[in-house]
């Protein structure tokens, strides 16, 4: 593997590894890290130089990072690591709608997207497609992880690792903290200024949508995932697998992203 390099945005470390002209930025989720695209890197790192980063305040720094304060923090970032080109963005879970909405304010500096598990986050036909045990299992979920943020401290994580156990989360427990639950109390409670004002998920750039088809109920419309299907460039895969798909099919992962990204066989 190639030797990994550290340079700092804004107080962000941020992790670069690979070589190539094209540069990806991946963006994680919850309760994960930059360890969570650890074997992806690997897979990828022959073509393009990989770059990672653990979200601001999940492991240190504010204890939420505002919407607007996260879409400028991602740029300075790209316009450090690569600064005459667009980059890639490979995205997972709340990674997706940073990235997203990154992508659709500054769509000259994002060339394509990798998006896995989230899609249409904020459309009305991702509410109508759920049921009310749908509805009542995310808001359940999420919910309890925004009040195990707000309450903080021993018990907030406690309460946060609860979850991820009762979710299957792949994540080492230990490095799993309350912290990492911002992101629901902005949904919620509208902590940090919420996600109100998030731009709804048309990209003009080409997307690959990879999601896991083994899950309670998908955080993806079956209108949106059509219209994905149906752009030309774009591309749409479900694989059998819950929620991390890179950490539960790699190897299937790993291959439908080569062969989208660089038409490998």
């Amino acid at each position: 593997m190639n030797e990994e390099r550290c340079i700092t945005v804004e107080g962000t470390e941020v992790w670069l590894q690979g070589q190539g002209n094209e540069v990806i930025l991946m963006l994680h989720g919850w309760p994960d890290t930059r360890a969570l695209w650890e074997g992806t890197v690997a897979a990828l790192q022959d073509r393009a130089t990989c770059a990672r980063l653990t979200l601001p305040g999940f492991e240190t720094g504010p204890a939420a990072t505002r919407l607007d304060d996260m879409c400028l923090l991602l740029r300075q970032i790209v316009d450090r690591i690569s600064p005459n080109q667009a980059v890639t963005l490979m995205l997972h879970d709340w990674g997706c709608l940073f990235g997203y909405e990154f992508a659709l304010r500054h769509p000259e500096r994002v060339t394509r997207v990798v998006a896995v598990d989230v899609g249409d986050h904020n459309s009305a036909a991702l509410q109508r497609s759920w049921g009310a045990t749908e509805k009542l299992s995310v808001m359940g979920y999420q919910v309890w992880l925004a009040l195990a943020w707000k309450l903080g401290g021993p018990l907030g994580t406690r309460m946060t690792r609860a979850m991820a156990r009762w979710l299957r989360c792949p994540t080492d427990p230990s490095s799993i903290t309350c912290k990492m639950n911002y992101p629901y109390a902005m949904q919620w409670f509208g902590a940090a200024g919420g996600f109100k004002g998030a731009l709804p998920v048309n990209l003009p750039m080409p997307l690959l949508f990879v999601y896991g088809e083994r899950k309670p109920f998908m955080f993806h419309s079956v209108r949106w995932l059509e219209a994905v299907a149906a752009k030309t460039g774009s591309a749409v895969q479900g694989l059998p697998c819950g929620h991390w798909v890179m950490i539960s099919r790699p190897e299937a992962f790993q291959v439908h992203v080569r062969s989208w990204l660089w038409g490998e066989p």
